[in-house]
């Protein structure tokens, strides 16, 4: 038969919506025999086997992307946790320093309560505010002024000893200077053998001198000086500073000797401001004085009234 005379069927093939029917029927028809007598299961678990490992293939860049923005993602992650854990350590390192400091700053209070129970003068607690704006000199500004009857010249101590001396009151402040300023002059003596001198603060460090003593006196390293209290300003007894260092020069006839001071002048902000019954006793002398010279006033008075009797 010729190619011309053939049927379109055969030189076409059938046409899709055909195709698509017979197809559609046989898949049809395989799913319900399959479902019914699983003629199929070998088949479908033997191209399983087949196609795993094009499957894998396949899959592996979606996989490999999946990974890389996981690593990333952890990784930013441990970034953050670890920048909130040093922030968390830090907060908890400055509240231990914190609470430390306030722990040693409530022991020296309790100590300085103590002292005010057994001082034998009232005293004032008061708090260093800040430092001199002098660099070269050696004084301190605490919250208690004139408000205060804090008077200039009073003594400040803590619990260990001297600290120095108020030297100018304001109305809510005054200025204290420590005892380690080359102004200040206390009157002490030797706790082991009474013997008497006056300190005078270094004025370059925390050191104070004997200056003006004999190359010969009996003071040696590790001797205690407390203070003598006949400046009637420091009270007899209290901490002033340990012997540090004593030595002698053949061309000097004066021994050089410096002592570390014992109160915490650079430690603690708390101290005590001693009262002095000092402005009592000037009062006291200035009332005779006035009443001396009223009482010869009124003699000088009454002389001359009977002179002017006696004159005829």
């Amino acid at each position: 038969m010729d190619q011309q005379q053939a049927p379109r069927f055969f030189i076409h093939g059938p046409s899709p919506f055909t195709r698509l029917i017979v197809f559609s029927t046989l898949s049809l028809a395989l799913m319900a025999s399959d479902s019914k007598f699983s003629y199929l299961t070998p088949v479908r678990e033997a191209l399983t086997v087949m196609l795993q490992p094009l499957q894998v293939v396949a899959n592996s860049p979606f996989v490999l992307f999946n990974n890389i923005g996981n690593y990333f993602t952890s990784q930013q992650a441990l970034r953050n946790e670890v920048e909130v854990l040093k922030k968390q350590a830090i907060f908890h390192g400055v509240q231990l320093q914190a609470l430390e400091s306030l722990k040693n700053e409530n022991d020296h209070l309790r100590t300085l309560m103590e002292v005010t129970k057994v001082s034998s003068q009232p005293a004032r607690l008061a708090e260093i505010m800040y430092t001199g704006r002098d660099p070269f000199s050696h004084k301190v500004i605490v919250n208690m002024g004139e408000a205060n009857h804090v008077l200039a010249g009073q003594a400040v101590v803590d619990a260990a000893g001297v600290v120095g001396q108020v030297t100018r009151v304001f109305p809510y402040t005054s200025e204290v200077t420590l005892l380690t300023d080359k102004e200040l002059s206390i009157p002490i003596q030797v706790e082991r053998n009474a013997l008497r001198a006056i300190s005078f603060g270094h004025g370059r460090d925390n050191t104070v001198n004997l200056p003006y003593l004999p190359a010969n006196v009996d003071i040696k390293k590790g001797d205690k000086l407390v203070t003598s209290g006949i400046d009637g300003i420091y009270p007899a007894g209290l901490g002033v500073a340990v012997v540090s260092s004593v030595k002698t020069n053949v061309s000097s006839p004066f021994a050089q000797i410096v002592a570390t001071p014992i109160a915490g002048i650079q430690n603690h902000r708390q101290v005590l401001i001693l009262s002095s019954d000092t402005s009592n006793l000037v009062a006291k002398d200035i009332q005779q004085v006035l009443s001396a010279d009223a009482k010869k006033q009124l003699d000088k008075k009454e002389k001359t009234s009977r002179r002017s009797d006696a004159k005829p």
